[in-house]
């Protein structure tokens, strides 16, 4: 009997709750951003969400003192980056449109993180 395509998908092997907390902290520390380390939960360990787990990966980090960059730090950088290439090309409309839309992205950033720690 044939198998189907689900069948044959090889399925992550799990990791132990323990060292979860071990593993967001190593990722941490090699510059990996917490989206990122959400990612590689999921697909190399198959866990589908690390606050299940009783703890987010941000505050993990925080209790273990590993610095990481905010999405406000990557999103300035972009916005950074497109505006530097639009003054070398004017007649770029998508780069003008990326403009806006990282502007309102930041703007609503913002507001998020203000809202959320005052």
């Amino acid at each position: 009997m044939a198998k189907t395509k689900k069948q044959e998908k090889k399925t992550p092997e799990r990791a132990k709750v323990e060292d979860i907390e071990k593993i967001v902290v190593d990722l941490g520390k090699n510059g990996t951003t917490p989206a990122k380390i959400g990612l590689i939960l999921k697909e190399k360990y198959g866990i589908q969400k690390a606050k299940l787990l009783g703890k987010k990966i941000t505050k993990i980090l925080k209790e273990n003192k590993v610095e990481f960059k905010e999405d406000l730090h990557f999103t300035e950088s972009k916005l950074k980056n497109i505006e530097k290439h639009f003054e070398k090309n004017k007649q770029d409309k998508r780069a003008k449109r990326e403009i806006s839309r990282y502007i309102s992205l930041r703007r609503k950033i913002k507001r998020y993180t203000d809202k959320k720690r005052g």
